[in-house]
């Protein structure tokens, strides 16, 4: 195999604060790149991931997010914690999954760059980075776009990117965004390996832009689209390839799908870092379990698989915790049940309360099926299926039982409430 490396960077597309209205209400009080699934920050592991790579450069984060402190604590903790130069590059305003590519080439090619790998921050995977690095330069050398592609069913291929490629060469031949009818069962996992000349193409789709905006004032000309502007119309020139992965994958759109990503994750760190999880062989443990060093566990509660407990946090005796993600300061007092939730910073659940939500999996019988998106409501305008979350400063009273709802910040829960939001 081909080991050779080249000087590198990698950016990691983190949007905005219009963007992430799906992940309310845990995105009221912290930005979506920083929630932490499986005990790190989403976007760290994406961060993990690139340093990895040999002669990783620089980090670049573009989003924009306007003066936003917990994202400035997060970069200068990372830059120490990972010891590679990390900048956040702030547009002026949302320019699209291209757009502020092109507005920053400059500061992305600074230092004679040839390729850069480019990432969506909303994505969950085991980042096959180096792999893409050694597919390109031993198969697709002449390569503008090395996508990274994995596989869905024919159903729910339509709800991504779909890739049509040679079989043999791997060249995308056709791309389409989200179509109407089937495409391809080969669909678009948001990560890129980009040569260079991928901005004399944004170049031109630029100008095209800046036409068509003078003729049309209310045009976004600035905008670029990655997947619809450039993607698609390089497709079937010979300068697009996709090496497809069989690894892990999801999207985290939904703050119900961060569960499943936290499950993927912990099973990522029982694989490579052991660690950090707590041991099974102990009487109360099941499966991964991650829980963070200042939080206190009596011996007596039942934990997992699948749980994350947060800074500070306090679980009582008694108490049973499953597939979740227990945040920062929350309390679970003795006897409760927290099972497919996410319990909220400094939310409290009383004694024998039940705190439940509906586990939103991929179909197991079904090596291809991926995390449903649906809709929050179904067409009676009832909440579908999905976890329960508390937001911040939730309090449950005791014996009371929450089942499939949303709760918002600040609320004091006297009654049972089940399928509802909870304003």
């Amino acid at each position: 195999r081909f080991h050779c490396f080249w000087t590198m960077k990698a950016v990691i597309l983190i949007g905005g604060p219009q963007k992430g209205t799906r992940f309310r209400p845990l995105s009221l009080e912290i930005p979506k790149p920083l929630f932490p699934v499986a005990g790190q920050p989403m976007i760290e592991h994406h961060i993990e991931a690139c340093i990895k790579v040999p002669e990783m450069q620089e980090i670049i984060l573009i989003g924009y997010f306007n003066d936003c402190e917990p994202l400035r604590r997060f970069v200068q903790h990372a830059q120490k914690k990972f010891r590679v130069p990390i900048r956040y590059l702030q547009e002026y305003e949302s320019l699209g999954t291209g757009g502020g590519l092109y507005h920053f080439r400059d500061q992305i090619l600074k230092g004679g760059l040839d390729e850069f790998f480019v990432m969506n921050c909303d994505v969950c995977c085991d980042f096959p980075l180096v792999e893409m690095i050694e597919f390109r330069r031993n198969h697709a050398p002449d390569a503008v776009i090395t996508m990274l592609g994995t596989e869905a069913n024919s159903k729910q291929a339509i709800n991504y990117g779909c890739i049509v490629e040679d079989s043999e060469t791997h060249e995308v031949s056709h791309y389409v965004e989200k179509p109407e009818t089937f495409v391809s069962n080969v669909i678009n996992t948001g990560i890129y390996l980009l040569s260079f000349k991928v901005f004399d193409f944004m170049k031109n789709v630029f100008e095209e832009n800046y036409a068509s905006g003078l003729e049309d004032p209310g045009s976004q000309k600035d905008t670029i689209r990655l997947e619809q502007d450039v993607l698609a119309p390089l497709s079937g020139t010979g300068q697009v390839f996709v090496y497809k992965t069989n690894r892990f994958w999801c999207q985290i759109k939904t703050a119900s799908s961060t569960i499943y990503a936290n499950r993927l994750y912990l099973a990522k760190s029982q694989r490579d870092s052991p660690d950090l999880l707590e041991s099974p062989s102990e009487k109360n443990i099941i499966g991964d379990v991650r829980i963070h060093e200042t939080a206190e566990v009596d011996p007596t509660a039942k934990l997992g698989p699948n749980v994350y407990i947060g800074p500070g946090v306090r679980v009582n005796a008694g108490a049973r915790v499953r597939e979740s993600i227990i945040l920062d300061g929350a309390i679970l007092d003795e006897h409760c049940c927290v099972l497919h939730s996410i319990i909220g910073w400094n939310s409290r659940v009383g004694q024998w309360a039940r705190v439940e939500g509906f586990p939103c999996d991929p179909n197991p019988n079904d090596p291809l099926a991926r995390l449903a998106s649906d809709s929050m409501f179904n067409e009676d305008g009832r909440l579908n299926p999905a976890i329960t979350i508390l937001a911040k400063d939730v309090t449950v009273s005791r014996e009371i039982i929450v089942l499939n709802s949303i709760v918002l910040p600040h609320k004091d829960l006297s009654f049972s409430y089940k399928n509802q939001i909870i304003l």
